[in-house]
């Protein structure tokens, strides 16, 4: 999972963040961790990274980051809704300037006509600044979607430093 191309793309988020004295949360179900792992599997990262939250049921999303539990029964766990929530409450219970956020169906079962494999939602919070939130479906097996996912991450991050 974390290959030289993802290191590269971390090394360049984190000097970037560096550089601002921004430091990131994560919020990641689909992901397990992985998006805060490539980040921290840099030397120096704890200058930035302040934490990271996995997600992975419902009940966490509620318990840890303030996901209302009836936004999840409405919409799904994987929806624009939950990525913003993810985002807003990984923001609001870190010392983060900026946090990303991921949900989706990684597979390869539990996908719906509405909720393919691959879909995932992503949400971007930066304190001050607003929420940024967006979809995208990734083709592959469950390996090839969760690295798209970190992949958009950690452009998602870069960009709010850039």
């Amino acid at each position: 999972m974390i290959d030289d191309a993802v290191l590269l793309q971390a090394e360049v988020v984190l000097t970037a963040y560096r550089k601002r004295c921004w430091k990131i949360a994560t919020a990641e179900s689909c992901t397990g961790g992985l998006i805060a792992a490539c980040l921290t599997a840099i030397a120096g990262s704890s200058a930035v990274v302040d934490r990271g939250f996995v997600t992975y049921s419902n009940a966490a999303k509620t318990a840890m980051l303030g996901v209302p539990a009836g936004t999840i029964e409405a919409v799904g766990a994987v929806s624009e809704a939950v990525a913003r929530a993810m985002a807003e409450g990984a923001l609001s219970r870190s010392c983060a300037d900026v946090a990303v956020s991921v949900t989706g169906v990684a597979g390869p079962g539990g996908g719906s006509a509405a909720k393919p494999v691959g879909l995932v939602w992503f949400g971007r919070a930066i304190r001050g600044g607003g929420v940024h939130t967006e979809q995208h479906v990734y083709l592959g097996d469950r390996a090839a979607v969760r690295y798209a996912t970190v992949v958009r991450a950690l452009e998602l991050l870069r960009e709010a430093a850039a």
